[in-house]
């Protein structure tokens, strides 16, 4: 694949993308040397990668599981930290190439301290973008470092955007598989439970995350990463229902030329694109047989049964900590969701009434993006809080 072994770091290594990007890696040691590998609190886990891929440094954010790591790497010479400035340092370990895969608010320091070194980094934190994406676009371009999207739909727009000819792009459309409930009414949607909106039809997920794809929030989160990352106007991103989950995304240009990015619905094959990119790599992942699967299928998107869209579009515009506020009520509404406290369709009626009652401020730094997160998260609690059963408003 490469003339010589790329050093390489991974930021949350025990999850479900840094335990596939460590299945690929391990598949061809030679090529790869393991600077550091980092997680939350998932210590045996960890140092039985740590010994496997001889990493030279590891980090658990979770004191608590310190005893755990230490005692399992004794002997071994591999050294470990425990603690957040101890992932801090994780990213900050001389390599060339870093995944970056440790979720939600706890990923976005030290997300931000690869990208200020000006590596390649393979972005897997969906907050870096939606929360701050202004912020880190603005210091990737001071670093010359290189952002390689890792979300199956921003990865295969990535393969496909044309940067030479940025205005002869008419638009790009994420494709959506529509989640399990995708032909049902929002009075069927009603009385879901948290294991039916967990149950993705194609993708195999964390429950949040399949929840977001269920309330279709996930696109919307979606489209603001992919503004940032390709420089578009909200109004050339498209969504189009998928249920296939094939077509992964689509470009479509000036001249009429529609072209698509197809393959198995296997997260390995995007982060096989990043692990070699500028090249790319064998993988044992499943050839796609487009005779077997028979027929693609296209929908357009209902945004009445599905507004989350629309109210993620209305984030982007606003701007500011627009976006943030909305991520934060999403994540303390799905938590809701899952405790039974608010019904499926609540979820996006709390981010909406959330969206509401949130004066708009600006993101300059981490400091205030973690203040416009506690305030979405302090502002759809009370509105879960306050809730009795009657409809929130949509």
């Amino acid at each position: 694949m490469v003339d010589k072994a790329r050093s390489i770091s991974i930021l949350g290594s025990t999850g479900s993308i840094g335990t596939n990007t460590i299945d690929l890696i391990s598949r061809m040691p030679e090529q790869f040397i393991v600077s550091a590998l980092a997680c939350k609190c998932n210590a045996r886990l960890l140092a039985k990668q740590a010994k496997m891929l001889q990493a030279a440094f590891v980090a658990i954010a979770d004191k608590n599981a310190w005893p755990v790591l230490r005692d399992s790497l004794a002997g071994t010479g591999i050294e470990a930290a425990a603690g957040s400035e101890a992932v801090l340092e994780a990213a900050r370990r001389p390599a060339e190439w870093i995944m970056c895969s440790i979720v939600g608010a706890a990923g976005l320091a030290p997300t931000l301290e690869a990208i200020r070194r000006g590596c390649t980094v393979a972005l897997a934190n969906k907050e870096a973008l939606v929360c701050a994406g202004s912020l880190f676009i603005r210091e990737a371009m001071r670093t010359g470092c290189q952002i390689l999207p890792v979300d199956s739909e921003h990865n295969a727009i990535f393969q496909l955007f044309d940067t030479q000819k940025r205005d002869k792009i008419e638009k790009i459309t994420l494709t959506a598989s529509g989640g399990p409930f995708r032909t049902l009414s929002r009075k069927e949607m009603a009385y879901k439970t948290p294991k039916q909106a967990a149950a993705h039809p194609i993708w195999s997920m964390g429950k949040k995350v399949s929840i977001d794809s269920a309330t279709i929030m996930n696109k919307g989160l979606e489209i603001i990463e992919a503004h940032y990352l390709f420089a578009m106007p909200e109004v050339q991103i498209d969504v189009l229902i998928h249920p296939e989950s094939v077509v992964h995304s689509i470009v479509s240009y000036i001249d009429g030329s529609v072209i698509a990015q197809l393959s198995s619905p296997d997260m390995r094959i995007p982060i096989a694109y990043c692990l070699a990119w500028p090249q790319r790599m064998k993988t044992i992942t499943k050839n796609l047989d487009l005779v077997s699967i028979g027929q693609l299928n296209f929908f357009t998107l209902d945004n009445d049964r599905f507004p989350a869209i629309n109210i993620a579009r209305e984030a982007l515009r606003t701007k500011g900590d627009a976006p943030c506020v909305m991520n934060a009520a999403n994540e303390v509404a799905v938590e809701a969701f899952v405790a039974g406290r608010i019904g499926f369709n609540e979820i996006i009626s709390v981010v909406y009434e959330t969206m509401q009652r949130c004066p708009t401020e600006d993101i300059d730094n981490l400091d205030s993006v973690f203040r416009a997160n506690a305030k979405g998260c302090r502002i759809a609690n009370d509105i879960i809080s306050a809730f009795t059963g009657v409809q929130l408003r949509r």
